[in-house]
């Protein structure tokens, strides 16, 4: 049996050593070559024509999701697994929209990434545990356009902070995604929960999934 030939694109140089070792004794793969930046990553793709792609997303001269998209949109037959420290919504979606099959975080195990490098050649679209958590709750969220129909009393703005809500996300955390400050967040909920006559939370998460 023919070993996986593994690309990787990885910045940090210290963490392609750590790759290069793992893909080296694994009797399944075999090293095709590495990059340190996207552009070089679609240069020695296009140059080596490898069976797997490991692809960070936060590198020099061009990031890793759009590295993926033309080298996806040239060579269609490689398999793009990203391998990354960024878990956030957009960053996972938009590196699937890209073309990428898999997604793991950095803290994966050895055994973990080389059974997605396997899943991948064999296409499956191969998710880390705490990825697929953040697809679960993203699509068991109320979508907006329900939240509007369902809650004409709440202002868009409101709508939004409740459907980052019912992901379970903490004050903090939906602070960042909206790029807003903690306390406009806390007087948003407190709105919400006035509008909805809720008196929790988890009340107000209730109401948002039962519509």
């Amino acid at each position: 049996m023919d070993r996986l030939r593994v690309l990787i694109c990885d910045d940090n140089e210290q963490f392609r050593a750590g790759l290069k070792s793992l893909i080296g004794t694994a009797p399944e793969t075999e090293l095709a070559g590495e990059a340190g930046d996207g552009r070089e990553a679609i240069r020695q793709a296009e140059l080596l024509q490898p069976d797997i792609i490991l692809m960070d997303i936060k590198m020099p001269e061009l990031n890793g999701i759009e590295a993926t998209r033309r080298i996806v949109r040239s060579s269609p037959h490689i398999g793009i697994l990203m391998l990354t420290m960024l878990e956030d919504d957009d960053s996972v979606f938009e590196a699937m929209r890209a073309g990428a099959r898999g997604y793991l975080l950095k803290g994966a195990l050895k055994a973990e990434i080389l059974r997605a490098i396997n899943g991948v050649s064999s296409g499956e679209a191969i998710f880390g545990p705490a990825i697929a958590r953040r697809m679960m709750r993203y699509f068991s969220a109320p979508r907006p356009d329900k939240l509007a129909q369902a809650f004409p009393q709440l202002t868009d703005r409101e709508r939004e902070v409740l459907q980052e809500l019912s992901t379970h996300k903490t004050n903090a955390e939906i602070a960042r995604t909206m790029g807003v400050t903690l306390k406009t967040i806390r007087n948003h909920l407190s709105n919400i929960f006035m509008k909805l006559q809720v008196a929790s939370r988890a009340e107000a998460i209730a109401r948002a999934r039962d519509t």
